[in-house]
C-alpha cells in the first residue's frame, strides 16, 4: 500500500499560498495605478469650435436688439356720443386727408340735441333783443322826462327873475315874488332827480344787456358742442396719414370713448428696440444707434427708455437722424444697435457662449502647439454685443475657444485634430 509523504503536501501547499499571495498583490498594484492614471484627452474637431484670438486696444461697449418701425404721430379717433355704426367708408391701409370720412355713425338723440339747442339760442337771442329795445325806450323816456324838467325849471328861474325886478320897480307885489322862488326851487329839484334817473337808466342799459349777451353766449356754446356731437357722426381722420385700424363692425352699438379707428402719420417713423434688462443699465437718452431695416443701416439716437421692464425687455425709442430708406414702413421689423460707450485701451476678446460680464468662468486656453487646450480661469469686465472685456486670466496674443463646451466640463484639457 501506498504511505503518504507530509514533506510533499507541505511544500505544494506553500508553493499555492505564496502564487495566490503574489497575484493578489498584483491586483492590488494594478488597481492603484489604474486609480492614478488620469482619464484619456478627449479630441474635438477643429472645425466645430470657435476660436479667437485676445486683442488689446480700443473697444466700443455695445447692446442689441430686435424692433419695429413705429409712427411717432398716432391718432386714435374715439366715439364722442353713443351712436350706431351705420357703414364704413374707408378701410386699413387707405390714405386719409384730415378731413377723410372713415365711418358714418347715426343717433337721433344727438341730431335732435342739436336741433334743440338752435331752438334753445333763438329764443335767446329774441330775448336779448327785445330787452335792448326795452331798455333804449326806457332810456328815451328817461331823457324826455330830463329835457321836461330842466325846460320847467329854467322857465321857473327866468319868472323868478322877472318877478324880482317888478318886485324892484314896484310893478308886482312881494307874494307873486314868493311864489315865484317856490316854484323856482321845487323846479330845481325835479330837474336834479329827473337827471339822475335819466343817467341812472343810460348806465343799467350795459350791464342788463350783459346778463342777456351772457345766456345767449351760454347757449351759443351749446349749439357749437351740439352740432360737433352731430358732426362727429360722420367720424373724420382728424390729420393726414394712413388708416392702420378700424375698430368697429357694422351694425355695432359704440359708446362715448370707445375707439373707432387709428390714423397715423407714416412719413415719421421711429424704431421701438426690446433691450434685455441685463444690458439696459447703461443705457441713457442720447445715445448713438444704428437700426438695420434689412434694406439699409440708418443712425439715430435715443430718444426714450421705457422706465418698466415687459417679458424681460426694456422698450427703447430711436429716432432717425437720417432719412430712412424706400420700403420703411410702419411695423416693420429691424434691428437696433446702440452704443453705450468707447473704451480706448483694454484687453478683450470675442463674446463667448457662455458667461456674463463681471463673471468667471473657465475657458479652454489653446497650447503653443495650437492642437491642445488647457481650461482657464478668467475674470470678465464689461461687455459688449460682439466682444467683452478680460481684467484677468488672458493676455494679448492668447488664442482661446469661446463655442459652448459645457459637453466637456468634466475635462480640464482637450485636444484639437
Amino acid at each position: 500500500m501506498d504511505i503518504p509523504r507530509p514533506s510533499q503536501a507541505k511544500a505544494k501547499l506553500r508553493k499555492r499560498l505564496l502564487i495566490g499571495g503574489i497575484a493578489a498583490l498584483a491586483v492590488i498594484g494594478i488597481t492603484i495605478l489604474l486609480a492614478r492614471l488620469k482619464p484619456a484627452v478627449p479630441t474635438v474637431d477643429r472645425s466645430l469650435v470657435w476660436i479667437d484670438t485676445v486683442k488689446r486696444g480700443p473697444m466700443t461697449r455695445e447692446v442689441h436688439g430686435l424692433g419695429t418701425l413705429t409712427p411717432q404721430d398716432i391718432s386714435w379717433i374715439p366715439a364722442r356720443t353713443t351712436a350706431h355704426v351705420d357703414r364704413i367708408v374707408l378701410n386699413p391701409g387707405a390714405a386719409v386727408e384730415a378731413d377723410s370720412i372713415i365711418l358714418v355713425l347715426s343717433d337721433p338723440a344727438t341730431q335732435q340735441a342739436a336741433l334743440d339747442a338752435d331752438s334753445q339760442l333763438k329764443s335767446a337771442q329774441a330775448d336779448l333783443e327785445n330787452t335792448r329795445v326795452t331798455l333804449e325806450s326806457s332810456v328815451l323816456s328817461a331823457e324826455s322826462d330830463a329835457a321836461t324838467a330842466k325846460a320847467t325849471y329854467e322857465q321857473a328861474k327866468l319868472k323868478k327873475t322877472v318877478e324880482e325886478e317888478l318886485v324892484r320897480d314896484g310893478l308886482d307885489s312881494d307874494l307873486n315874488l314868493q311864489v315865484s322862488k317856490v316854484t323856482a326851487e321845487q323846479s330845481e329839484t325835479l330837474n336834479g332827480i329827473q337827471q339822475k334817473r335819466y343817467a341812472f337808466a343810460k348806465d343799467s342799459v350795459a350791464p342788463q344787456l350783459a346778463v342777456k349777451q351772457a345766456v345767449v353766449d351760454q347757449d351759443l356754446a351749446q349749439v357749437r358742442l351740439k352740432h360737433a356731437d352731430a358732426d362727429a357722426l360722420n367720424v373724420r381722420a382728424g390729420m393726414r396719414g394712413v388708416l392702420q385700424l378700424v375698430g368697429v363692425d357694422v351694425g355695432a352699438e359704440v359708446t362715448p370713448g370707445t375707439n373707432l379707428a387709428r390714423v397715423a402719420d407714416p412719413t415719421h417713423l421711429m424704431a421701438q428696440v426690446q433691450i434685455a434688462e441685463t444690458q439696459a443699465r447703461d443705457m441713457q437718452i442720447g445715445q448713438h444707434a444704428q437700426i438695420d431695416t434689412h434694406n439699409g443701416v440708418v443712425a439715430g439716437q435715443v430718444s426714450r427708455i421705457d422706465p418698466s421692464v415687459t417679458n424681460g425687455t426694456v422698450t427703447v425709442d430711436v429716432t432717425f437722424t437720417e432719412a430712412l430708406p424706400k420700403g420703411a414702413r410702419p411695423d416693420l421689423s429691424v434691428d437696433g444697435t446702440i452704443e453705450l460707450e468707447h473704451l480706448d485701451d483694454v484687453v478683450y476678446v470675442g463674446r463667448p457662449a457662455f458667461g456674463d460680464e463681471h463673471s468667471t468662468v473657465g475657458i479652454f486656453k489653446l497650447g503653443p502647439d495650437g492642437s491642445s487646450a488647457e481650461r482657464s480661469q478668467v475674470q470678465f469686465g464689461r461687455s459688449s454685443v460682439n466682444t467683452i472685456e478680460i481684467v484677468k486670466g488672458l493676455v494679448p496674443g492668447d488664442r482661446v475657444i469661446l463655442s459652448d463646451m459645457s459637453q466637456w466640463d468634466a475635462n480640464d484639457r482637450i485636444k484639437l485634430n
